[in-house]
């Protein structure tokens, strides 16, 4: 395996991961900064205020896209499976 495909693998394993984490990042920031702001605003500082919303949200968002998270990674894999069979 020369460094360019050993870069090329990499380049690829960090985009699909990033891909599949940004949903659920974003709509937990998203989230995150509503409770944050209505926190601010009626200053309730429950800790669990932040935290269930959150984990609801994420929970939700895994379930909505889960058939095309396992799809990116399954390409993903048979993709590093079709090249480690072309390495020399």
């Amino acid at each position: 395996m020369s460094a360019d495909q050993a870069l090329q693998l990499v380049s690829q394993l960090l985009w699909t991961s990033f891909l599949i984490s940004g949903p659920i990042l974003g709509a937990t920031l998203v989230v995150g900064l509503l409770i944050s702001a209505f926190q601010v605003v009626t200053q309730i500082q429950e800790t669990s205020l932040s935290y269930v919303p959150k984990l609801a949200v994420a929970a939700i968002v895994i379930v909505v896209s889960a058939s095309w998270m396992l799809g990116r990674v399954t390409g993903f894999a048979a993709s590093l499976f079709r090249s480690i069979a072309n390495m020399n």
